[in-house]
């Protein structure tokens, strides 16, 4: 007999929208998480010292087109606020500072021409990519075959032009262009509406923030589940029948119908499977690594930025901060936030450094973009997604050349009764919050047609 039907591992967005829906159709569900709170990458926080200031550590931004992040804020009453924009925003490459406002061009005319002909390129060829199965083709063949550095050095006239598309790579996926497929770039692109798209503030993937902070969507849905979401239970394995799946967690065993697994695909290798799963299935989880970032808010007593007519969004080639957004609360006299991210190798050079060596390059960069009032931090505090225990990495994983056309079926093909969600394995908006609720969403519907 079972205890549930459905089990649910991960109480991140995605696994709590999969819970949701399997409860709103009748069925029981437990939820059971690592950690001792819900959200999973999304994690809305105080500041140390400052109580006053509540930041998003984790993912924070929702584009117009996310319709399902829209309706599911909607559905609890949250609300956005458009991200801080007034004023010019700031471009440092190659040791030049330019100011800029809106669509006008940052970089040289040459580059700007080397910039458009590659970006037209890159459309056209993630135009070509699959949604549904981005490994089928002649033409994924030969996108699988090449890191996204290959691509680039090819494609690119002009080294700002290279490095304009390998601070891309590092801004939305957080790791280097030559550990990643370039048909993984040319999907996540394609999911997202765009390259641009996705680098974009207003109208695009940073244009608002949700008011309050985003881990309340996870909040919100957990708490109709009451006991049924169960935290500080890391799940160590997953035994499945004929009849049942049993489910190994710190408090004992729990047997459903099925089991949905939602943890990141770098955590979900490390569960012990009983009987092992497919080789398929073994080998893409071992080649998705997860990118490596640090997201970092310093806080002003004053947005001071704006004294000197600038926005806060800021792009540096500098290191190890790579850009930066005003994330104060858009009106008032209160604290200013700089948010600002170290990634991809900056982030791991960063990572290697003692906390105070860490707070002195981060504030350098900072000064760097803004004045010598920016050493003036009422609070600085770094959050290393590589450290958490069950994260291991952010944005999202990724897959390096060949793993997409070789085991690429795997990522979302249901293995007996183990089901896989996460952002990771979304079709839309894969790697962003509006992902994980479609994967949530789809994997409740496998395991709802499947259910006795």
């Amino acid at each position: 007999m079972a205890n549930v039907d459905v089990i649910v591992v991960g109480a991140g967005v995605s696994g709590l929208v999969a819970a949701d829906r399997v409860r709103a159709a009748g069925r029981s569900v437990v939820v059971l998480e690592a950690r001792d709170r819900v959200g999973g990458r999304t994690w809305t926080e105080t500041v140390d010292g400052v109580d006053d200031v509540r930041v998003d550590s984790g993912g924070a931004w929702v584009a117009p087109d996310q319709r399902l992040v829209a309706a599911e804020l909607q559905r609890f009453g949250l609300t956005t606020t458009a991200q801080a924009g007034v004023g010019d925003a700031l471009m440092r490459l190659h040791g030049r500072t330019r100011r800029y406002r809106g669509a006008a061009a940052t970089l040289d005319a040459v580059a700007t021409a080397d910039v458009a002909q590659a970006m037209l390129r890159f459309t056209a060829a993630a135009s070509k990519v699959s949604l549904e199965e981005p490994w089928h083709g002649d033409a994924a063949r030969r996108y699988d075959a090449m890191t996204f550095e290959t691509w680039i050095r090819r494609t690119c006239l002009t080294s700002k032009g290279r490095d304009f598309f390998r601070g891309a790579c590092g801004a939305v996926l957080a790791t280097s262009p030559s550990n990643v497929s370039l048909l993984h770039v040319l999907f996540g692109a394609r999911s997202a509406g765009g390259l641009e798209h996705m680098l974009t503030t207003e109208g695009g993937a940073q244009d608002a923030r949700v008011v309050g902070g985003m881990q309340q969507l996870a909040q919100r849905l957990a708490e109709p589940m009451g006991r049924w979401v169960r935290l500080e239970e890391p799940v160590s394995a997953i035994l499945s029948d004929d009849d049942h799946v049993t489910v190994d967690s710190d408090s004992g065993a729990t047997t459903a119908h099925r089991v949905i697994v939602t943890v990141p695909p770098a955590l979900a290798a490390s569960i012990d499977y009983r009987p092992g799963l497919p080789a398929g299935r073994t080998m893409l989880t071992q080649r998705m690594p997860h990118g490596s970032v640090i997201k970092i808010h310093a806080v002003y007593r004053r947005p001071f930025w704006r004294e000197q007519g600038l926005s806060g969004e800021a792009m540096t080639d500098r290191g190890p901060v790579s850009v930066t957004f005003d994330t104060s609360e858009p009106v008032g006299d209160g604290y200013g936030v700089l948010t600002a991210f170290a990634e991809a190798d900056d982030a791991i050079a960063l990572a290697a450094l003692s906390p105070q060596r860490q707070r002195a390059e981060v504030l350098d960069a900072l000064a760097d973009l803004f004045g010598q009032p920016a050493y003036d931090v009422v609070a600085l505090q770094l959050r290393n997604w590589t450290d958490e225990e069950w994260t291991r990495g952010c944005y999202a994983a990724h897959l390096p050349p060949g793993a997409w056309t070789q085991v690429g079926t795997a990522l979302r093909a249901p293995v007996g009764r183990i089901h896989w969600a996460g952002t990771e394995t979304a079709r839309r908006w894969c790697g962003y919050v509006d992902g994980a609720i479609e994967s949530g969403e789809r994997a409740a519907a496998e395991v709802l047609a499947a259910l006795p």
